[in-house]
């Protein structure tokens, strides 16, 4: 069998090497430029081929030539990351083989013929595993890469091919809800909370600190104790603090993806496995009813 990999950034690549080898021998498809294709060269594939977009045209206008290279060596299992325009060339990508897709896939692991795939749901609340056949796309969802430590192979770059017409006519940053964006420091907040009552203490603590609230996706989508606009995660506010302190969070996929900008990750957890300490600069394994009182009364509050 063989699988393949299409990355636009070199983040999450050596974890999406190592998913895509389930299915086999491993070519990476970098879109973007010459430099891209160089970083990831390094990532234990066999082989790395490079698609450099038209100057003036967007990532996206690649999608006919990707799933043309890739549909071409018929793959069984074909991986991607977490960003937008992956998605969208993996989407061309999926309907050139038939494939399956599953998204906020964890591992990927094979099982005779088929495919075994980990995938979360609900902010990393429920992980299912979906066992399908070949052709499947899987969007990895990625947190923190591991090192590189494989030899690098020959960049092949592949010639250019008549692209769809999509240019980004224009860029702006979008406008931050709750103040989280300009935020030198947030405290956040997860499911270690019990009651929306207890919200109070940690409003306490980020006053004291002159920091902004936010919170995991569950607390602002399921339970409704912090206004949507104030969580932290891919489909959320992805901020860039100088201090990120994270309270009773577990660390899901997608929260991590929100505070990858962050300077010092601050994490307290009772559950000393929690994937939240492996992005922390600095861990507190403890309950957050005790660490919080016992901040405030340092900070003299």
């Amino acid at each position: 069998m063989n699988a393949w990999v299409v990355l636009t950034r070199p983040e999450g690549a050596v974890a999406a090497v190592r998913a895509a080898a389930a299915g086999g021998a491993v070519s990476v498809l970098a879109v973007g430029p010459r430099a891209l294709a160089d970083a990831v060269a390094s990532t234990g594939a066999g082989a790395v081929l490079w698609v450099e977009p038209q100057p003036g045209l967007a990532i996206e206008s690649c999608a006919p030539q990707v799933a043309e290279v890739v549909a071409a060596d018929s793959p069984q299992l074909v991986v991607g990351g977490v960003d937008p325009q992956v998605r969208a060339l993996l989407g061309a990508v999926a309907g050139r083989l038939g494939a399956a897709v599953v998204s906020e896939v964890g591992a990927v692991r094979a099982d005779g013929s088929s495919f075994v795939l980990e995938s979360s749901g609900l902010g990393g609340a429920v992980v299912e595993e979906v066992r399908t056949a070949g052709p499947v796309v899987a969007l990895l969802a990625v947190d923190d890469d591991d090192p590189v430590t494989a030899g690098a192979v020959e960049v092949q770059a592949v010639q250019p091919a008549a692209a769809t017409q999509v240019r980004v006519l224009r860029t702006q940053a979008a406008a931050t809800a709750g103040g989280l964006g300009d935020a030198a420091t947030v405290v956040s907040v997860g499911r270690g909370l019990r009651s929306r009552d207890d919200l109070a203490m940690v409003e306490q603590l980020a006053a004291a600190l002159g920091a902004q609230l936010g919170c995991s996706m569950p607390v602002a989508d399921d339970l409704g104790w912090v206004p949507k606009d104030h969580y932290v995660g891919r489909s959320g506010q992805q901020i860039s603090p100088r201090l990120y302190l994270a309270l009773g969070i577990s660390g899901a996929p997608q929260h991590l993806e929100g505070i990858r900008g962050a300077k010092v990750v601050v994490a307290v957890n009772s559950d000393p496995g929690a994937p939240i300490f492996r992005r922390a600069d600095y861990g507190v394994v403890g309950d957050l009813y005790e660490v919080v009182p016992a901040l405030l009364d340092a900070l003299g509050h």
